[in-house]
């Protein structure tokens, strides 16, 4: 018969595993936004989209490790700011065993802990990439990647996942619709409106021109990889797996995020088809990213039709919204503004739909704390990055690829017959 030490110790080895799998599952998602990205920008720009995400990943789990991680996960604070002890500027220890918020009476590793919250830090800033694709400087990237992942990020994560004020007030965000997604997208909109639109994108006259990305089958593959990356981001956020409870919960958080994901893609293959006469491929995908974002407020207590029903909302959502954007002259190459920010929006007001220990004005002043913090102090860095270094590059180097300009690489090499004509 095994003791209670015996099981203890299983449930503490349990759960330190499940997190670290989860968290390499949100880690491969890094790939998914890369092949994303590297699929809906021009063939003439795909090396330089590679390298910011590749480097953003590197950046992220340096810059939280650093001073993130204490900011957002701190011994105390007055809900508003954490406080911090003299050592946060070195990494701390991540090493102690650290107590569920949830459940008390079980453990995990204080690394694993670590492991599973930096993965997250670097999807929120692997959302701005796509957003100011083709048109801005790699080094003003990076520089503004060490600011959102090392200070941004984790003050608002605090406010909520660290036990601050917007979790003291009820606001629900099981896996990040707001504290990760909207965070992202409330970035890259600062950054877009400072640094412009495509040259050829809007035309004097008002008209919207098209720019096709260069690779689908990527684009495609990257989205497969991101709904695959998603079933750690959501399923583990439950934290526990290791009680016939918890690993029913992890089961139905797996599910219903698979749903959503089916419902939003549906719901925009059948809205552009509408609009458009067409079976629109990259309305699809993201319609698919749209139902994902949709559940990841609150993917436990749906059943799957009502999974289903809010990724179908969040797929209507991104289609018209990407239009909207267009219309606004907001050049978003990817669509990542609509996805992650106006269908997280849609998926922290829809929490109180299926959870009833939600209240909407709590959702209300938790989307807006969130929108406010990170767009005003994005916008602040983006405008003095823009002041120091300039965030635009040329206009010869945007007609030849910032591929050549930024890294003097060129993805496609093969299929290049003169310099700068690669489209």
């Amino acid at each position: 018969m095994e003791t209670l030490d015996q099981v203890t110790e299983l449930a503490y080895a349990l759960d330190t595993f499940y997190f670290l799998v989860s968290g390499a599952l949100v880690m491969w998602m890094a790939a998914g936004f890369a092949m994303l990205e590297a699929g809906l920008v021009r063939a003439k720009n795909t090396t330089e989209i590679l390298t910011k995400n590749v480097a953003l990943f590197a950046i992220a789990c340096i810059m939280y490790m650093l001073v993130g991680y204490n900011i957002m996960y701190p011994d105390t604070g007055n809900g508003f700011i954490p406080a911090l002890a003299p050592s946060f500027l070195f990494g701390g220890d991540h090493s102690a065993t650290k107590v569920l918020a949830s459940k008390g009476e079980t453990y995990y590793s204080g690394m694993s802990d670590f492991f599973f919250q930096v993965v997250f830090v670097a999807t929120a800033m692997s959302i701005v990439s796509g957003a100011v694709a083709e048109r801005m400087k790699l080094w003003a990237f990076l520089l503004f990647a060490v600011i959102l992942t090392g200070f941004i990020y984790p003050l608002q994560g605090y406010w909520k996942w660290g036990g601050g004020f917007l979790d003291e007030l009820g606001f629900n965000d099981f896996a990040g619709s707001g504290i990760v997604h909207l965070c992202g997208a409330s970035a890259a909109l600062a950054g877009v409106l400072l640094l412009g639109a495509r040259k050829g994108k809007y035309g004097k006259d008002g008209s919207i021109n098209a720019i096709p990305g260069a690779n689908m089958p990527l684009a495609t593959l990257g989205t497969f990889v991101l709904w695959l990356g998603w079933f750690g981001f959501n399923g583990g956020s439950e934290l526990k797996i290791s009680d016939i409870g918890e690993a029913n919960s992890v089961a139905a958080v797996f599910v219903n995020t698979n749903m959503a994901a089916a419902g939003g893609l549906v719901a925009a293959l059948l809205t552009a088809r509408v609009l458009f006469g067409k079976a629109d491929l990259t309305m699809t995908l993201n319609g698919a990213l749209a139902g994902l974002v949709a559940i990841t407020a609150e993917p436990l207590t749906p059943v799957p039709l009502y999974a289903v029903l809010i990724g179908a909302v969040g797929g209507l959502l991104v289609v018209f919204s990407i239009i909207t954007l267009d219309k606004l002259r907001i050049d978003d190459p990817v669509g990542a503004i609509s996805v992650h920010g106006v269908v997280g929006i849609w998926g922290l007001l829809a929490v109180p739909i299926t959870n009833s220990e939600a209240s909407i004005g709590a959702q209300l002043i938790g989307l807006g704390t969130i929108l406010g913090w990170v767009f005003a102090t994005s916008f602040i860095a983006w405008f003095l990055i823009k002041l120091i270094m300039g965030i635009r590059v040329s206009e010869e180097e945007e007609w030849e690829g910032v591929d050549i300009g930024e890294c003097g690489l060129e993805a496609y090499p093969e299929f290049v017959g003169a310099k700068g004509s690669a489209t």
